[in-house]
């Protein structure tokens, strides 16, 4: 009777203990890859970087909870001083400075991305719907931080931090898709 229930357990969706080392295994690669797309940027007032991309990617592949937690755990290491932003830095000072809100602003993006694609699927429409209204957040975000601590107009922080940004990002999102869609037909993470 007992090997009876333990199989209706495993069967009804109870994670075996090697699925928890898995998905520890998952969010630490997304970690490491969201540093490595910080380090491939081009810098400016606001670096332009592959940040975003990996974000969204992590938050659609991973899901919901483990992308978060992937995001969550990326700015927990820069911000003890791990050298995973843009130009290779880290710290407190880096997310306190006047582009710290944007990097704060992942997990706004992680959240709504995840929400979404949690409670209405991961149909092509939806990813892009759930990426842009996650990215929308953290622009938002960023951009007021921006204004706050940099002493910045609005236009002067739309010129600098979003405008230019536009369509590298509708870039960006449909790459983070392709590499979704692509990938879940080999692996499922």
């Amino acid at each position: 009777m007992d090997e009876t229930k333990t199989m209706q357990n495993t069967e009804a969706g109870e994670k075996k203990p090697w699925l928890k080392t898995l998905d520890m295994v998952y969010i630490g690669m997304f970690v490491a890859i969201m540093a490595v797309c910080s380090w491939i940027s081009v810098p400016t007032t606001v670096p332009f970087t592959l940040q975003t991309f990996a974000v969204v990617c992590a938050v659609l592949m991973l899901g919901f909870a483990r992308g978060t937690v992937a995001v969550i755990v990326y700015i927990l290491l820069g911000l003890v001083g791990v050298p995973v932003f843009a130009g290779f830095t880290g710290g407190l000072g880096k997310l306190a400075g006047p582009t710290g809100g944007y990097i704060v602003g992942f997990i706004f993006t992680a959240l709504i991305t995840g929400a979404i694609t949690a409670k209405f699927g991961k149909k092509i429409y939806v990813e892009i719907i759930a990426a842009v209204l996650g990215l929308a957040v953290c622009y938002v975000f960023g951009t007021v931080w921006f204004m706050i601590l940099g002493s910045y107009d609005l236009p002067t922080a739309l010129a600098y931090c979003v405008i230019p940004f536009l369509l590298p990002e509708v870039v960006k999102i449909a790459l983070a898709i392709l590499v979704d869609k692509s990938v879940s037909r080999v692996i499922r993470i």
